[in-house]
């Protein structure tokens, strides 16, 4: 038994003891029953509120008009939930008001059959009130009760269900599945930074690519990324992309994307190439298609996108490096040493290289660039990409120069003759310096 599940019997056990009917709750019991270690344990409660501080007085109330204290056992902390029935939802979000009632109004209140299971903490008696056991075991994720009742209540269910059935590998239930797209629109009441969170965990997960199809199918993807539906049907040079239309080739390579990927890595490949609808023309005299400056105004698109979900200015400003080189990877081969070097030393280089690895996959499935990048990281690596410099620009001054324009003209010229090895010490550079002032 872990050090979690260890303390959360603990706790568990203290309002048991004081006579309180207490369970484990919601997706610890869900991921019990699968087989997979809990990464946190819920715990519902007979207690109110005002007895669980009691029997914890360091205890902290994050939630108490919900009914929710969180407990500290050690380095572990646990959210108690004092069992409830939840008023009505006049905001989409969150219930005007609660009652505190029995195990059984408290399960119904919950969002999927899955995640309303109940589990004595010290008899491990699974406690049944929504059939959550029997979808457990067909793999169907269902609402609970009216499925528009429950999204209607909270919107960001809608984005759940698809994480949800993305995570487990659960079918959606036709019922549950019908009020989803149907009450896509409701996501408009979530706020940018809850969507953000929900949309980033599903891009995450392994099966990622068939999140990306529920989304999409779901009418969801047109309050999260719109832009996506216009990758759909866009058809590319067969010769280059027998796969299909973009939509399709991004999927796969989101698919294709192996071990654990930042959410970085996951944007970057969604959006790498959201700017194809917008630059499609049609080349008669090749008798091809092309997408010129897609990768340009691809990064343009993408730090609108982001930006407006509220993503961090770091994983903007990474995403939208990514977007914007995607395409200088078929010019590795020509550059000379100092900007392969420099290309290479970038923060975002090596999930470039996924990104490039599953975009050449997915496709034409030519891998050269690819493979001499790998060959050069091998030859490097027995120094810095880009070492100390030989010369400073302390070293410009006491040679008598003004600080200046000239001087990252000067500073950079060095540094490319360092990179390309002919340059080697300190007073060869400087006296590289002084036949160029």
């Amino acid at each position: 038994m872990n050090d979690l599940k260890t303390s959360a019997i603990r706790t568990a056990q203290h309002l048991i003891d004081a006579g309180h009917t207490t369970y484990f709750a919601g997706g610890c019991v869900r991921d019990a029953i699968l087989g997979k270690e809990p990464k946190d344990y819920d715990i519902a409660t007979s207690a109110t509120p005002d007895q669980v501080q009691a029997l914890f007085p360091k205890s902290d109330s994050i939630g108490a008009h919900f009914g929710v204290i969180l407990v500290k056992e050690g380095k572990m902390a646990f959210e108690i939930a004092t069992f409830r029935h939840d008023g009505s939802y006049k905001d989409g979000r969150h219930p005007e008001s609660v009652t505190f009632s029995s195990p059984e109004e408290d399960a119904q209140r919950r969002d999927f059959t899955v995640n309303g299971l109940f589990q004595h903490p010290l008899t491990e008696e699974i406690i049944d009130h929504v059939h959550g056991q029997a979808d457990l075991n067909t793999k169907t994720l269902r609402a609970i009760g009216h499925p528009s009742d429950r999204f209607q209540e909270d919107a960001l269910r809608l984005l759940r269900a698809i994480r949800f059935a993305t995570i487990l590998g659960f079918d959606i239930e036709a019922e549950t599945w019908q009020a989803i797209q149907e009450n896509a629109h409701l996501l408009a009441k979530i706020s940018p930074e809850r969507v953000r969170d929900e949309f980033t965990r599903t891009l995450i997960v392994k099966d990622r690519a068939r999140g990306l199809d529920l989304l999409t199918d779901s009418g969801l993807m047109r309050h999260i990324v719109p832009e996506v539906y216009d990758l759909i049907g866009c058809e590319q040079p067969p010769q280059w992309h027998p796969e299909g239309d973009v939509y399709t080739h991004t999927r796969i390579m989101l698919d294709m994307l192996q071990g654990e990927i930042t959410p970085e890595l996951a944007l970057a490949v969604l959006l790498h190439d959201i700017a194809k609808p917008a630059t499609y023309t049609y080349d008669e005299a090749e008798n091809r298609i092309r997408f010129n400056g897609h990768d340009r105004i691809g990064a343009e698109m993408a730090e609108v996108i982001l930006r407006r979900l509220r993503y961090s200015n770091k994983t903007t400003e990474d995403v939208t490096v990514m977007v914007r080189n995607h395409m200088n990877f078929m010019n590795v081969k020509n550059m000379r040493t100092a900007k392969v070097k420099r290309f290479m030393a970038r923060p975002t280089y090596q999930q470039e290289m996924e990104l490039h690895r599953v975009d050449c996959a997915s496709s034409n499935g030519i891998t050269e660039n690819y493979e001499f990048l790998r060959e050069k990281e091998t030859e490097f690596a027995a120094e810095p990409l880009i070492p100390e410099p030989l010369v400073t620009g302390k070293d410009l001054i006491d040679l008598g120069m003004k600080p200046g324009p000239a001087f990252k003209a000067i500073l950079t010229q060095l540094q490319t003759e360092q990179l390309e090895g002919r340059l080697t010490d300190r007073a060869d550079a400087l006296k590289f310096v002084k036949s160029i002032k």
